[in-house]
Formats: C-alpha cells, structure tokens, sequence
C-alpha cells in the first residue's frame, strides 16, 4: 500500500510539474522591459503592458465587490439564517461554484452588454465578482462553523448584541480563514479566460481607468496571442502565462501561510 501511494502521489506530481517546467522554459526567455512596460505595436514590437494593467484592475475591483457579498452571505448563512434557508442558499451557492464560467460570461453579456451595446470593463468586473462569490460564501460559512460555541457565549455573556458579537468576536477569530478564502477566490478568477471574451472583450489600447469601455486581460491576451502565427506573439503568450502562473503560486503559498499561522496561533 505504501509504494502504491507514493505512485499515485508521483501520479499527480508528474503533470503539475510538467506543466510548471514547460511554462517557464517557453516564457522566461520572453520576459523582458519590453514585454512588461510596452502596450502592444505590431508582430514584432511591443509588450503586454494593457493586459497587466488590465488584469491589476478587473480582479481587485471584483474582489471589492465579491468579498463584501460573500462574507455578508457567509455570515448569514452560519449565525443568522434558519436550517431550512441556510440549507437552500448553501445549494445554491454550491451549484454556482460548479457552474461553467462561460455560462456565467454569457449571462453577463445578456445582461451589461447587449442592452447598452458595448463590450466594456463594468461588464467583465461584474462576471469575475459573480464568479467569486459563492467560493467566499461557502468559505466563509466553514469557517465561521469552526468557531467553537464558547466564544460567541462569552460574548454575549459580557453583554454585546448578537450583532456586535458576530462582528467582532466570531470573525475576529475566523479573520485568517476569511482571507484565505478571499485570496482563493482571487486565483480562480484571475485565470477566467471566456467570461472576459464575452464581457470586457480585450483591447490593445491602454485603458485605466476607463470601466465603460473594453479592457485587456493576461487570459484574454494569453487566448489571443497563442493563436496569432508570428512566433514573437506566441512567446509572448507564454510569458504572460509565465506571469498569470507566477501569481497563482503566490496566491496559493500565501494561502498555505496563512493557514499555518492560524494553526500555530490556535496551538
């Protein structure tokens, strides 16, 4: 039994570092000033500098507004709701996380661009935001679920309302969990390629700022890019995979950190 765990642990090790290998031999050699302070020019020149400023608006203005909804909803769920109604929203929540993001894309595009009949940033932040809620919902609950009942008796032995209570007594002591579920909803979707092709479309142009109008992305500049037959374009594909990649390590290490330190505080 031993050496058939350690087969299946090499199992899932071999492709995940395959495909880290791979991504970095094809887009280290891309990455360079150019690539990361240039808007794109032509097959040859010019770098993916509105992608990057692209994808550093549209995900932390989702998170604005998806870790707000999501730890609210959470809440709810855990302190407030009845069985019967935390038992429906946690359905739902969880048929929402499963569900295809292109379906998410497509109901936004229905929704914030056929009627105002543009493509533009608002559109995609409001996909991105809809993806990440129910995973900082449901994350939130399990969190705030471990939570031992004495805590929030003492404060309410003290006399706080329930509501001062929740607030800062239950997720003081959750908070670490509460980031950690925020920051893996951030890596979901910071690598959503279709809702973005549906809703902020991508553009070449430089655009900060400007919610109304399209917006380019690393997965959308990843997308277009890769199937473009000028090798100076597909390398630069894989440099911009290089850097989504890089930020979802970092993502997922600082996840790990975080949940250490909440270990090692509880021990």
């Amino acid at each position: 039994m031993r050496t058939i765990s350690m087969l299946a642990t090499g199992f899932i090790l071999v492709p995940l570092v395959a495909i880290v290998a791979y991504v970095v031999v094809n887009g280290w050699g891309w990455l360079d000033p150019e690539f990361l302070v240039s808007a794109p020019v032509n097959d040859i020149h010019g770098g993916a500098l509105t992608a990057i400023l692209g994808s550093l608006q549209l995900v932390p203005m989702a998170t604005l507004i998806a870790a707000p909804v999501g730890i609210l909803g959470g809440i709810f769920v855990s302190e407030i709701a009845t069985p019967r109604v935390a038992a429906a929203i946690r359905f739902a929540a969880d048929v929402m996380v499963g569900l295809p993001s292109i379906v998410i894309g497509v109901f936004c595009y229905a929704i914030l661009v056929v009627p105002f009949k543009t493509f533009s940033a608002a559109a995609g932040i409001a996909a991105l935001a809809v993806i990440m809620v129910p995973v900082i919902l449901r994350n939130t609950e399990e969190i705030l679920r471990l939570v031992p009942a004495s805590v929030r008796e003492g404060g309410l032995a003290l006399g706080l309302p329930r509501w001062r209570t929740i607030m800062t007594v239950v997720i003081r002591a959750g908070f670490g969990g509460l980031v950690t579920g925020i920051i893996l909803a951030v890596a979901r979707a910071s690598g959503e390629t279709a809702p973005l092709l549906l809703t902020a479309l991508g553009s070449r142009l430089v655009n900060v700022g400007e919610i109304d109008k399209p917006m380019d992305s690393l997965p959308t500049f990843i997308y277009t890019n890769s199937g473009q037959p000028s090798p100076v374009l597909v390398g630069q594909a894989w440099a911009a995979a290089l850097l989504l990649l890089v930020f979802v390590l970092v993502a997922n290490i600082t996840v790990r950190l975080l949940a250490a330190r909440r270990g090692s505080g509880r021990s």
